[in-house]
């Protein structure tokens, strides 16, 4: 072990009470900077999430040539450049371990006449780029230099005069979606993306926030077309960055399998193509309600009232995949907390996570007495109540495995320790002090 890393143990604890606001949606918090900076004047931004990836997108967007200040309120003033204004940046653009922001600020720079050089860490460099750069290449966007595969790091150049296209896209990835439309807003005329099932959909709801022209339809059975009108200019206007569901995942499950918990969850964003996780856990029988409804800066946002209780196994298709794509580490604990058989199907973009988290997740569980089998890509967890724990589990650098172990650290029979917990600062800051804050034993 190096001295840098910071290990953890969970143990069982009492019931978990009281009411928490997680840190706001990374999603939303890195697209409300991108596309701050490509507007043209001042733009505030409340609420946003000031994590390691956040704020490595926030330096990126400086080094492109906006100026991003946070004043003493919490609330970031972005002044921006418009669509195209980029500057190529002095030195390469450094990610972390942020995909999130890296692939989307291709996409950003994919539609400027800039060059800039994209890197990351040791996890960042391992994950794939290729799909990305492929519609960024039919747009008219050039990679100079980049590693084998289409990896960090690479040098982008970007297009002088962008070329709209129609894009089918292979996989159902947010991500890959906004690279394009956001290189899109640079491109005359109408850049359009299919997708067979839908993804998340912030940016189009950010991009319509911003003054863009952007219509989004139902395709086929499961899907989304969504146009792009290109060269708008786009306004500023105010963005409340509501809670993150994905953070708030930890605290929830918890609630939900330590005995006699009760927590409220404040500001939760309730968009359905987030909340994958929420229906498969009623599903599961988890009692979850949904407090004070309401509307911020495009999204649906309520209070979540969770209260503990029996969980039993189910099967979760594969089309709600996209909905709870970063949420699987975390139910296969509530499920390893279940009564019964969960089978968990169509997780092969698990595999190109920040570890392979399909294979990280089974691990974590198995260190941990619970009976789990990967047959192609179904993840499938044998339920019997209360976990035996005792296990070291080994994060690969990933926060959202560190989390999950810790979470089915509070109620197994034996404490569960982490290797490191430095790495869930980069999307959930503070996660340990409000945990020990409703009451989890962490230490």
């Amino acid at each position: 072990m190096t001295a840098e890393m910071t290990p953890l143990t969970a143990r069982r604890t009492g019931p978990l009470q009281g009411r928490a606001r997680v840190p706001g949606d990374k999603s939303i918090s890195h697209r409300a900077l991108i596309l701050g900076a490509m507007t043209v004047g001042d733009t505030t931004v409340s609420g946003l999430l000031e994590g390691e990836d956040v704020l490595h997108t926030a330096d990126v967007m400086r080094a492109l040539g906006a100026r991003l200040e946070r004043g003493e309120d919490g609330v970031w003033h972005i002044h921006g450049v418009g669509v195209g204004g980029f500057m190529s940046p002095a030195a390469p653009l450094d990610f972390g371990n942020s995909g999130t922001g890296c692939r989307l600020v291709l996409g950003a720079v994919a539609g400027s006449p800039v060059t800039a050089t994209f890197d990351g860490d040791a996890s960042l460099r391992k994950r794939p780029m290729r799909r990305v750069l492929d519609p960024l290449e039919k747009m008219g966007a050039r990679v100079i230099e980049a590693a084998e595969g289409g990896r960090l790091p690479l040098t982008l150049q970007g297009a002088a005069d962008p070329v709209p296209i129609t894009y089918e896209s292979p996989v159902p990835s947010a991500q890959l979606k906004s690279a394009v439309l956001l290189a899109g807003l640079a491109a005359p005329g109408e850049t359009t993306v299919i997708e067979a099932e839908a993804s998340r959909d912030h940016t189009e709801r950010l991009l319509k926030h911003f003054g863009a022209k952007i219509v989004s339809r139902p395709h086929g059975a499961h899907g989304r077309r969504i146009t792009l009108q290109g060269q708008p200019e786009l306004e500023p206007a105010p963005v409340l960055v509501p809670a993150d569901p994905s953070s708030a995942a930890f605290p929830l499950v918890a609630a939900l399998i330590v005995p006699g918990s009760e927590l409220v969850l404040e500001a939760v964003m309730t968009n359905p193509l987030r909340t994958g996780l929420f229906t498969t856990l009623r599903e599961m029988g988890a009692n979850i309600e949904e407090l004070e409804k309401r509307s911020d800066g495009g999204e649906e946002v309520a209070d979540l009232r969770v209260r503990a209780g029996a969980l039993k196994g189910v099967e979760v298709p594969a089309e709600r995949a996209p909905a709870m794509i970063d949420e699987y580490p975390i139910l296969a604990v509530a499920a390893a907390c279940a009564e019964g058989v969960t089978r968990m199907k169509g997780l092969q973009e698990l595999r190109v996570k920040e570890s392979d988290r399909l294979a990280a997740t089974a691990d974590m569980l198995r260190a941990n007495g619970v009976t789990v089998e990967i047959e192609g890509d179904d993840l499938i967890v044998h339920g019997k109540g209360r976990p035996a724990g005792g296990g070291e589990v080994v994060t690969h650098m990933d926060h959202r495995i560190a989390m999950s172990a810790l979470v089915l650290g509070l109620v197994s029979e034996n404490p569960v320790r982490i290797d490191d917990s430095a790495f869930i600062a980069t999307s959930f800051p503070g996660f340990v002090d409000l945990m020990r804050g409703l009451g989890a034993d962490l230490t």
